[in-house]
């Protein structure tokens, strides 16, 4: 896509009928006018500045948007009753979904990442969701808790709420949505600063974006999160709300960033800009 689909770049394992050069060369030939072009992130807004077909078009970042009326904070100690996880100890959070066999979601560097960070502190547990208890857990040498799938948003709220970090160790990601539900719950995310993520996370106040594909930065970050998080709750006794000031950033910027009116009304900006430049161009013609 950034440079053509020709002969000579078609990759070696391919043979026979070129789908992907017969769908570029139609795209090429039909596409006469340029189109506005809106991106969810930074990172595929870039993607498509990028590529031979969309570089000369108008290119719009606009996050997608969340309910932030549905998606909010609960009750961290009523959480983790209800999802039966311990009362005190620090909760790192990790959504599971095919995400163990699914190179680019990066299963495997944060196994590296948690491998680091217990030589930093043992007293954190992983909470798994999205992913049925295999029959042979893996030993990662700390408590884990398989939560399964949670097919309701009051379920992943309570989860985002009982957790004190989620991690999103992604190779690539557009605009991860479990990681703008944990903000708009309070709970600040674990990442690399890479695609979307780094809109997201806003580094140093609503979760840490470690250097990319950086295992040990990232459990630096972790750390830090857990540290942040954990310290001034550990009895339990504040544990309700986000009254920690990293949970409050959090919940500021997912109303800030994807709250459906601030959204909605991005695309009404656009929509009368385009209505005003097609109208100027169409009285230049």
């Amino acid at each position: 896509w950034r440079h053509g689909y020709r002969h000579d770049n078609r990759p070696l394992h391919e043979a026979g009928f070129d789908l992907n050069r017969w769908t570029w060369e139609r795209k090429r030939r039909l596409w006469k006018q340029r189109m506005n072009i809106v991106a969810p992130s930074n990172w595929m807004a870039q993607c498509a500045k990028d590529s031979v077909l969309m570089q000369d078009w108008p290119v719009s970042v606009i996050h997608n948007c969340l309910n932030i009326d549905i998606w909010k904070p609960l009750d961290s100690a009523i959480a983790r009753e209800l999802a039966n996880l311990p009362r005190t100890a620090p909760l790192i959070a990790f959504g599971s979904h095919g995400s163990n066999t699914a190179h680019h979601k990066g299963f495997d560097l944060l196994l590296k990442a948690l491998k680091h960070l217990k030589a930093i502190r043992r007293d954190f547990e992983l909470v798994v969701f999205g992913e049925l208890e295999p029959k042979q857990k893996p030993d990662l040498g700390v408590p884990l808790h398989y939560m399964g799938h949670l097919h309701d948003d009051i379920s992943m709220c309570a989860l985002y709420s009982a957790a004190d970090v989620l991690v999103v160790p992604s190779r690539q990601d557009n605009l991860s949505n479990i990681a703008v539900e944990a903000l708009a719950c309070g709970t600040p995310v674990a990442a690399f600063d890479i695609g979307g993520l780094s809109d997201i996370v806003s580094h140093g106040k609503t979760g840490y974006l470690a250097s990319a594909y950086d295992s040990e930065d990232l459990a630096l970050g972790i750390n830090s999160l857990l540290d942040n998080c954990v310290h001034s709750t550990r009895d339990g006794a504040n544990r309700s709300n986000p009254i920690n000031e990293v949970r409050k950033l959090c919940r500021s910027r997912a109303k800030e960033l994807f709250c459906e009116d601030v959204v909605g009304n991005q695309y009404k900006t656009l929509y009368a800009n385009t209505i005003v430049s097609a109208k100027q161009a169409y009285a230049t013609s």
